[in-house]
């Protein structure tokens, strides 16, 4: 079975055909940069663009980055403020022309993928997925069951807001070593730890394809700490899985 998953992301939007039976893309994923400013409308035609690409006209899941339920953006942490309180399946659906859409969180959605077919399989305990990109996603399960929305990127470490100090982006906008970056995320991970006892991080992002700059780095974190396996299109198959659950 084939549905169609789109990311979309505070850097890039991309998406996919994908095989749900083996929680793979079954064509090259199309990535375009996210536009600035990330308003509804100007992001939305970039989620067509995406779609269309595949000449793909059945159900399409999407992934945003902010807290979702039933299909509104109630946040919007790295994209236009104009988005909360949109109807994002409503206006996905409209402009693909009526076609049925899922919506939920980035990191939501990549954590079901890895719960499913990557990192997580077979994991029964409190798991989480954290996304190290644009800013920081989390996705929380415990009994493979998902506790939606937890946005675990805003808590607030030592003042400040963590992904502000913690993520890809962070790393990259300070130009700072992946060994000063990788203290950086230590302390956040004994932070998470602390409150939530995790028996495994699933790191996730662009940045997992990395993972091996940075994960051995970090030290005193009782969890288990792996890459993701399906790296930056966890999210894509994620989506993919919710609309075919919808």
């Amino acid at each position: 079975m084939q549905i169609f998953g789109v990311d979309i992301g505070g850097s890039g939007i991309k998406g996919a055909p994908v095989d749900l039976d083996r929680g793979e893309l079954t064509q090259e994923r199309h990535k375009v940069l996210t536009p600035d400013p990330a308003t509804p409308d100007a992001v939305v035609d970039v989620v067509c663009e995406v779609v269309r690409h595949f000449g793909w006209t059945g159900p399409v899941g999407a992934t945003f980055p902010g807290v979702i339920t039933n299909g509104t953006a109630h946040t919007a942490a790295n994209v236009d403020k104009s988005w909360i309180g949109t109807d994002i399946r409503k206006l996905v659906s409209d402009r693909l022309g009526g076609v049925p859409v899922t919506v939920l969180n980035d990191a939501d959605a990549a954590g079901v993928a890895e719960m499913h077919f990557g990192a997580g399989r077979g994991r029964t305990g409190t798991v989480i997925l954290l996304t190290l990109g644009t800013g920081i996603g989390s996705a929380l399960f415990t009994g493979g069951h998902l506790v939606p929305n937890t946005e675990l990127g805003h808590v607030e470490l030592r003042g400040h807001d963590a992904e502000k100090k913690a993520s890809s982006k962070a790393r990259e906008d300070e130009d700072l070593t992946w060994e000063h970056w990788a203290r950086r995320v230590q302390k956040y991970l004994a932070h998470v730890e602390m409150l939530f006892s995790p028996e495994l991080f699933i790191i996730g992002g662009g940045v997992s394809r990395k993972a091996h700059k940075f994960l051995p780095l970090i030290e005193g974190i009782s969890a288990e700490i792996v890459p993701a396996q399906l790296q930056n299109n966890a999210g894509i198959v994620g989506a993919a899985m919710a609309a075919a659950d919808e």
